[in-house]
C-alpha cells in the first residue's frame, strides 16, 4: 500500500515497477509514451490501422506478425520509408493494417497490465483519453514511460511527464501528489508545448537525428479523438464498434 497511492483516484508513476504496484488496483491504466509509441498509436488508429504492441527483445516477433496476419514495424526509427517507431513514418497507413509495433517502452508496459483495461494517452488525444477513462471507472492510473540509459536503467524523460500531466488536467478526483507533480507541469507548458519539447534533452536528440517532425506531430494538442485501447493483444480506436 505504501507505494500504490491506492488512497487517491488518480495515481501516477513510471515505467514497469509502477505497471506492477498500480495496474492490479485500478480501473484503467494510461500508458504514456510521447515521442514514438504513444503518438505513432495514435496516428496510426486515426488512418484505420490496429496496432499489436510487441516486445523487441522478443526474439519470435517475426512468427509472431505472421500470426495475426501482421506487418512487422522497423525496431529502430528511421526515415528508410518503412513503418517505425518514427511517428511521421505512420501518417500514411493504409487502412486495415495489422501493425505490429515493437518497443522497449510503450509496447512493453502495454504488455504488463494483465486484465485492467490499458489504454495509450499522448497530447493529442489526452482529453478523449481522459473522458473515456471516466465513463469506466474512477481509479485510474497514468503511466509515464520514460526513457532508458546506456545501462538500460530508466531515466524519467520530460516529454512523458508532459504528456501525463496533460490527461489528468482532464481527469476528475482526488489526485496524489504524484499526480499533482505531472499536472503543474502541463498547466506551465500549456502554452508553450512545442517550444518545450524541442528544447527537453529527448526533443533535442530527436532534431539533431532529423526527426524534427515527429517532435511537432507529437506536440499537436487534443487534435484527435482516438481512444487506443487493448483488445485482444491490439490497440484499437475503442470509440469505433469492434
Amino acid at each position: 500500500m505504501t507505494y500504490n497511492q491506492s488512497e487517491f483516484d488518480i495515481r501516477f508513476e513510471w515505467g514497469v515497477r509502477g505497471v506492477e504496484e498500480l495496474a492490479p488496483i485500478s480501473d484503467v491504466v494510461i500508458i504514456v509514451d510521447i515521442f514514438s509509441f504513444s503518438t505513432s498509436v495514435d496516428i496510426a488508429l486515426n488512418n484505420g490501422a490496429i496496432v499489436f504492441p510487441f516486445d523487441p527483445d522478443n526474439s519470435t516477433a517475426s512468427e509472431y506478425s505472421k500470426s495475426v496476419d501482421g506487418i512487422l514495424a522497423e525496431k529502430i526509427r528511421n526515415n528508410s520509408g518503412k513503418f517505425s517507431l518514427s511517428p511521421s513514418s505512420l501518417t500514411n497507413i493504409p487502412e486495415n493494417t495489422r501493425l505490429v509495433l515493437p518497443s522497449l517502452n510503450g509496447s512493453a508496459l502495454s504488455l504488463l497490465t494483465g486484465n485492467t483495461l490499458t489504454s495509450c494517452g499522448c497530447l493529442r488525444n489526452a482529453k478523449s483519453v481522459a473522458e473515456y477513462a471516466m465513463t469506466i471507472g474512477n481509479k485510474i492510473s497514468i503511466i509515464a514511460s520514460g526513457e532508458k540509459w546506456e545501462d538500460n536503467t530508466l531515466r524519467p524523460a520530460f516529454e512523458d511527464l508532459l504528456g501525463a500531466g496533460s490527461i489528468i488536467s482532464y481527469l476528475k478526483g482526488e489526485l496524489s501528489p504524484e499526480s499533482k507533480t505531472g499536472l503543474s507541469i502541463f498547466l506551465a507548458s500549456k502554452n508553450n508545448l512545442k517550444e518545450e519539447l524541442q528544447k527537453c534533452i529527448s526533443g533535442k536528440e530527436l532534431i539533431a537525428a532529423n526527426f524534427e517532425n515527429d517532435v511537432e506531430l507529437a506536440s499537436d494538442f487534443n487534435v484527435s479523438s482516438c481512444v487506443p485501447g487493448m483488445v485482444n493483444g491490439a490497440y484499437v480506436d475503442l470509440t469505433k464498434k469492434i
